[in-house]
C-alpha cells in the first residue's frame, strides 16, 4: 500500500517536471540570427529580421584580431575577441534600418540590420 502511494507521488512530482520542462522549451522558442566577422567585414552586410519581436544575435569573429560591434541606432556596444562567439539581444525593433559598424575596422566592417 505505501510502495503504491510513493509511486503515484513520484509519478505526480515527475509529470510536473516533465510539463514544466516542455512548456519553458515552447517559450524559448525566439528569432535568432547570425553575424560573421571575417577579413574585417560583417557577413551578411544586410541582416533581415521580424519587426516587432526580440532578435538573439551571435556574432562570431573568424579572423585574428579584435572587433568591436557598434551601433548607435540599436544602442549596442560589444567586443569580440579573436575567434570567438558572443551574444547580445536586440529589438523588439520597428521596421526599419539600422546601422551597424566594426569600430576597429569601420572602412570594412560596416552593415545594417533590416527589421521588417
Amino acid at each position: 500500500m505505501q510502495a503504491l502511494v510513493l509511486r503515484r507521488k513520484f509519478s505526480k512530482f515527475l509529470f510536473a517536471i516533465l510539463s514544466s520542462i516542455v512548456t519553458t522549451a515552447s517559450f524559448s522558442t525566439e528569432n535568432e540570427a547570425l553575424l560573421v566577422i571575417s577579413k574585417h567585414r560583417f557577413e551578411p552586410a544586410e541582416l533581415k529580421i521580424p519587426a516587432n519581436q526580440r532578435v538573439r544575435l551571435t556574432i562570431h569573429n573568424t579572423d585574428s584580431t579584435a572587433e568591436e560591434f557598434e551601433s548607435h541606432a540599436l544602442n549596442r556596444e560589444k567586443l569580440i575577441p579573436a575567434g570567438k562567439k558572443v551574444v547580445i539581444f536586440i529589438g523588439p525593433l520597428k521596421a526599419g534600418t539600422y546601422a551597424f559598424v566594426g569600430e576597429y575596422n569601420e572602412a570594412s566592417a560596416k552593415g545594417v540590420v533590416i527589421a521588417e
